[in-house]
């Protein structure tokens, strides 16, 4: 498979705070902003891998900043890093006040997708072709991150069969 560009399935999109979407303190729900940080992510490894995508990992999800009713919410999404079946995702969140122009970094996310095939199994994808001096940068920092996940994921799985 030739590889792609970061820029061929990076997406954006923007969604209006509505009250259906706050808390007690006027600000925008963690959980709502997640389900768009998965979303926005999703599109993206789908574009990239040209196949059905599911979310296998969310990981580093901060919130910086709180986002308040009548926002309007920016979530930038784009493929870092690739291996034979799954990619990592990195979103950027922002968000500004139509009114007073007043713009935040107020979160950010690293989620890792597999694409798979008609019977649920991983599949194949393109590889990540950085060309930038940022995507290189991205890729490296998400392979680093990906010997962290898979540290992580073999601890779990020996503390699993340690308790069995």
């Amino acid at each position: 498979m030739e590889g792609k560009s970061p820029a061929a399935s990076a997406t954006h999109h923007e969604h209006l705070v509505r009250p259906q979407h706050t808390n007690a303190h006027g600000t925008l729900f963690g959980g709502e902003v997640m389900a768009w940080v998965d979303i926005a992510a999703a599109i993206a490894a789908m574009r990239h891998c040209e196949k059905a995508v599911v979310t296998a990992s969310i990981d580093a999800l901060h919130f910086l900043a709180p986002i308040h009713l009548g926002w309007i919410v920016c979530l930038d999404a784009s493929v870092n890093f690739t291996s034979r079946s799954s990619c990592e995702v990195g979103v950027k969140v922002t968000a500004y006040s139509p009114i007073t122009k007043e713009w935040h970094h107020t979160a950010s996310a690293y989620l890792t997708f597999v694409a798979i095939d008609s019977n649920n199994r991983p599949a194949s994808i393109p590889q990540i072709t950085p060309s930038t001096e940022k995507e290189h940068e991205r890729f490296a920092a998400a392979q680093e991150r990906r010997k962290v996940r898979l540290a992580l994921k073999e601890k779990l799985k020996a503390n699993k069969r340690d308790k069995s």
